[in-house]
């Protein structure tokens, strides 16, 4: 593992827990689809970092998301409600973002805070038993 691998991870964890603040101050305010789409946002930058030090990345969002699952889920890396929970936060800010009239009601904006939430700490604990990050 180089010190760019390293440095990449930290930033993309740095911004994942960032852009999970901004999730919540969206959620407190009322902006529910915006707290989903910086939920998912969040747990996809959390991913990335993890993929970072495996020198990894891809430009596609659905590539990451498959690549993390096969080969961090699948094989028990990380439990299958992280990917889970990955992959519906994903449905929920491409609905968000691209349909119309698609209405996020304030639990339902709360509950992908709350997995987005868990998703960092999953990754978290990783860096740390892994990586000692």
């Amino acid at each position: 593992m180089t010190k760019e691998q390293i440095a990449l991870c930290s930033y993309r964890m740095s911004r994942a827990e960032e852009t999970l603040k901004s999730a919540e101050l969206c959620l407190n305010n009322h902006f529910f689809r915006d707290a989903v789409n910086r939920s998912y946002y969040a747990a996809f930058y959390a991913v990335k970092a993890v993929l970072a030090l495996e020198n990894i990345d891809f430009k596609r969002h659905k590539d990451v998301v498959a690549y993390f699952n096969h080969h961090f889920v699948a094989v028990g890396i990380f439990n299958g409600d992280t990917g889970r929970l990955l992959s519906r936060l994903q449905k929920k800010r491409e609905s968000g973002d691209y349909d119309d009239f698609f209405a996020v009601s304030n639990e339902e904006a709360a509950e992908q805070m709350k997995a987005a939430e868990y998703i960092l700490g999953e990754v978290k604990k990783y860096l740390e038993a892994k990586y000692k990050m």
